[in-house]
């Protein structure tokens, strides 16, 4: 996932952790009826748009020149903070913004709660946006009133990464005498496991070099469904109300991780990094190995010459049969259905989406762009960006939405996991105990969202 330079670690976390309120029910106006294209607009005179954007992504030349573009259109910037607590009070007063920032992996709860506007009537009529051109990371803001993927479009994403690839640094591998990952097969996640053992080195009694880092603090709740995907396992029943974690394939993803964290041969919870982030230690060549997305690429640009020349990406690993490269956010912009500016917050929307920043965003590296159109324009300059930009176009093909469910937050999700993973890695529990208690504490939180949301 893709937040720009200076933020990307900050703004991934922030997503894991967010939209906790809305999901948990905090109380908003009773919604209007409609949610499709309106009129919008405020009568005669200049439209000023609220817009709910962080200021290093909509930046202050954006709105300049969108407001140049569109003379008739005012932006009222106002920073997202790092809750929903803000966007939930303009939501209970009946005043929201025109334009939020959100998740499309985090959607469901705010589509389920008709919060959103139904963006198919503006996509039909549109030239700058077309379903054709829309990569499926998108297909995680659809909802068809039961499940995600299916149905009306109700956001439409900035930029994204496939979170579970891989990067790497050959110099270390080949300091270990280990054979490199392919850029083109996925490793198995056992596979990866041992390199990870092979690779990590240890000095007076410290891990002076990791094998492999998963941002084991940003939360495990992407990984493990993509581990039980890979499978071909599920998370969620049928009409997302409930999950069972202690299936094979939960639990052999959930024993996973405790073999890792007790290997110590990654940063985890058992022995935290203190910027909690992979970035730093693997920048330093102290880590071998980075579960992160193509946005990871854009801080290797000003690397130094011999990090650079050994940076490689690899694939998504694989725990069973099944090929699944997933993103874990996409973040992106949707607009409330008590909008009342609804046509000039779409036009916001293509130009931010489909223009200038769109183009300007593809050209850093900084995330993959949403749309195909914009593919070719991803930096190919430098020798790793060439085989990242190989490595990222196939895994296109395993791209799935991720499991969701409107009851439930990815923080809800993340704390569960980690209270009974960190428990199981110290030997408190067993993992098959880990399983039965997330099982039962996730259920008792989707039964409560569930109660709320009817």
């Amino acid at each position: 996932m893709s937040d720009g330079q200076a933020s990307a670690p900050v703004g991934r976390r922030r997503f894991l952790t967010g939209s906790a309120a809305l999901a948990s029910g905090a109380a908003v106006a009773p919604l209007l009826a409609g949610c499709n294209a309106s009129a919008g607009g405020s009568g005669s005179g200049k439209t000023t748009l609220t817009v709910m954007y962080n200021s290093n992504e909509l930046t202050k030349k954006h709105i300049a020149e969108f407001e140049r573009l569109h003379p008739d259109i005012g932006i009222r910037l106002i920073e997202p903070g790092g809750d929903d607590a803000k966007l939930n009070a303009m939501l209970a007063s009946g005043k929201p913004p025109d334009l939020v920032r959100g998740a499309a992996t985090a959607s469901a709860n705010n589509n389920a709660r008709g919060l959103a506007t139904n963006l198919d009537p503006y996509l039909a009529k549109s030239s700058a946006l077309k379903k054709s051109d829309l990569l499926p990371v998108n297909d995680n803001w659809r909802w068809d009133g039961h499940r995600i993927g299916a149905g009306p479009y109700y956001g439409i994403t900035k930029d994204w990464s496939q979170d579970a690839t891989l990067w790497y640094n050959r110099a270390l591998f080949e300091q270990a005498k280990v054979d490199e990952l392919s850029t083109t097969e996925p490793v198995t996640y056992d596979e990866l496991l041992d390199v990870a053992r092979k690779l990590a080195v240890k000095k007076d009694g410290k891990t002076a070099v990791y094998g492999l880092g998963i941002e084991w603090q940003w939360g495990l709740s992407g990984p493990l469904f993509q581990m039980v995907l890979s499978q071909g396992g599920r998370i969620y029943n049928d009409d997302l109300t409930q999950t069972d974690l202690t299936t094979p394939e939960a639990k052999r993803a959930l024993q996973w991780f405790v073999d890792l964290a007790q290997s110590g041969a990654v940063p985890s919870s058992l022995n935290p990094l203190p910027d909690e982030a992979d970035l730093s230690t693997f920048m330093a060549g102290r880590m071998a190995v980075s579960q992160d997305g193509f946005w990871y690429g854009g801080n290797f640009t000003e690397a130094g010459g011999d990090l650079q020349a050994n940076i490689r990406m690899a694939p998504a690993p694989v725990m069973g049969g099944k090929r699944v490269s997933p993103c874990y956010a996409g973040q992106g912009a949707w607009i409330p259905a008590q909008s009342k500016n609804k046509d000039a917050a779409w036009k916001l929307m293509e130009y931010f989406m489909a223009g200038p920043p769109a183009e300007e965003r593809a050209r850093s590296g900084w995330g993959l762009p949403a749309l195909r159109s914009l593919l070719p324009k991803l930096p190919q300059e430098l020798p790793y960006q060439k085989e990242a930009f190989r490595t990222s176009q196939a895994e296109l093909a395993h791209q799935v939405p991720m499991p969701a469910s409107p009851y439930i937050t990815a923080a809800n999700w993340i704390s569960t996991l980690n209270q009974y993973v960190d428990q199981a890695a110290r030997k408190k529990i067993t993992a098959d105990t880990a399983a039965r208690k997330i099982t039962d504490d996730i259920n008792k939180l989707l039964k409560q969202g569930k109660d709320r949301i009817g």
